[in-house]
């Protein structure tokens, strides 16, 4: 299990990175275009995908923020969101590389975001955490591609798992 969530925790990182580089093709307005998203804009999506880590990582470490809504927009400025979005995959991968095989079936007690208590083992918590990534980098893609991105860059684990040609 340690192998496998250290890979996604780099993919994780991999694929944030060239999402981020194809939004840089877009203008600020762009980017904060309503385009009837779940988190409206390719905006809302990526700090919401940010907010999610960060409350995530609070309760599994106790450190750092947790907003309180997943809608929180916690960077206007794109520089600046990106610059957060890089910091919080390094803290990520860090975090799942200092875990040993047995952390993975600690369960962890939580509160979620409308306060009602869970409980949940640390290796379902990071499926979640990365698929949560995945679903919402698919959404980002898409509306890209909505905004006139003609090629989104592929996002799939098997480009990041094949030795570069």
């Amino acid at each position: 299990m340690h192998d496998h969530f250290r890979r996604f925790a780099a993919y994780n990182a991999w694929a944030n990175a060239r999402l981020y580089d194809a939004a840089t093709a877009l203008k600020d307005t762009e980017r904060k275009k309503d385009v009837k998203a779940y988190f409206r804009s390719l905006h809302g999506t990526l700090n919401h995908l940010l907010v999610a880590d960060r409350i995530w990582l609070y309760r599994l470490t106790g450190e750092g923020e947790a907003p309180a809504r997943l809608d929180t927009i916690l960077y206007e400025n794109f520089g600046d969101l990106r610059a957060a979005r890089e910091a919080e995959d390094q803290r990520l991968m860090t975090y799942v590389t200092g875990l040993d095989s047995a952390d993975f079936a600690t369960v962890i007690r939580y509160g979620n975001t409308r306060g009602e208590a869970k409980e949940l083992p640390l290796g379902v918590i990071l499926a979640h955490l990365f698929n949560h990534q995945t679903h919402h980098r698919g959404q980002a893609s898409h509306i890209l591609r909505q905004l006139g991105v003609t090629e989104p860059p592929s996002l799939d684990l098997l480009y990041f798992a094949l030795p570069a040609a």
